[in-house]
């Protein structure tokens, strides 16, 4: 059975930051690799329309699927109207079924905003309902058996919306990638200059770049990372299945004080 791997951002550029150079590796690992952003990004201009936005950021990431050796799908909504909706729920899961991933990489539950945790939400959910067959899907998809093991990556600026810090449960070496994440993330041109004004980054390459260093630093062993930490395995997995390890070998990194920390109450 091939091995299958899904990448489930909220936006066009989501991957890029925090998912591409695991998925990159995945790809050299034998993965079949799927790239999808349930937005379409048609919010993410001051100065073109929402149509003409909408086509500009599509093409921008399908463009970066392509680098990154993805199969890209199309987007499945707008920009804030990520949104844990049954409609948007069924779609995703036909999705999930038809993909049949064995590993799912996308948000963590706390982010700076909205459209990432509900982003996260939708994508645990339509990955417990792959093998529920009265739960319909749109388009309709047969339910599957199978693991299919979550990892969440980690917020921007490595804080929750309440300014927590947070940290990876595993990290992974991602120098040998940083190149065509690099380019996946600059094939996102439209933005540059988006992300500048009503975000405040500077340049969203640097700010990717310095998550990356900081992430190696953390990890004490690599020079540029992303961080990870993994699901609750109930109903999608069994408990010890940790497939990012088993793909990945010495570019996967353990933080063994995480795992301690999650046996002792606060």
């Amino acid at each position: 059975m091939k091995a299958i791997a899904l990448a489930i951002g909220a936006h066009p550029d989501d991957i890029e930051f925090q998912m591409a150079g695991t998925l990159v590796l995945l790809k050299e690992a034998g993965f079949e690799t799927h790239y999808l952003n349930l937005a379409s990004g048609n919010c993410g201009s001051l100065e073109d329309d929402a149509k003409t936005t909408r086509a500009r950021r599509g093409r921008e990431a399908r463009k970066a699927a392509a680098l990154l050796g993805a199969n890209f799908h199309p987007s499945l909504t707008n920009d804030l109207e990520i949104v844990y909706d049954l409609a948007i729920l069924r779609r995703l899961a036909a999705i999930i079924r038809e993909v049949k991933p064995s590993i799912v990489l996308t948000h963590p539950p706390q982010d700076y905003m909205e459209d990432h945790t509900a982003a996260c939400r939708l994508a645990v959910t339509a990955c417990f309902a792959r093998g529920m067959p009265n739960f319909r899907t749109s388009p309709p998809r047969r339910a599957y058996p199978g693991d299919a093991t979550l990892y969440h990556c980690m917020p921007h600026g490595l804080r929750d919306g309440l300014r927590r810090r947070i940290i990876p449960g595993a990290y992974v070496n991602t120098e040998t990638a940083h190149s065509i994440k690099l380019d996946a993330l600059a094939a996102h041109q439209s933005q540059q200059s988006w992300l500048q004004t009503s975000q405040g980054m500077n340049s969203c390459l640097r700010e990717m770049e310095n998550m990356s260093l900081e992430l190696g630093r953390m990890s004490g062993k690599f020079k540029l990372a992303e961080g990870w930490r993994r699901h609750l395995h109930v109903g999608f997995s069994t408990e010890d299945s940790d497939p990012l390890a088993a793909a990945l070998g010495k570019h996967y990194l353990l933080n063994r004080s995480y795992e301690k920390s999650l046996e002792t109450r606060e």
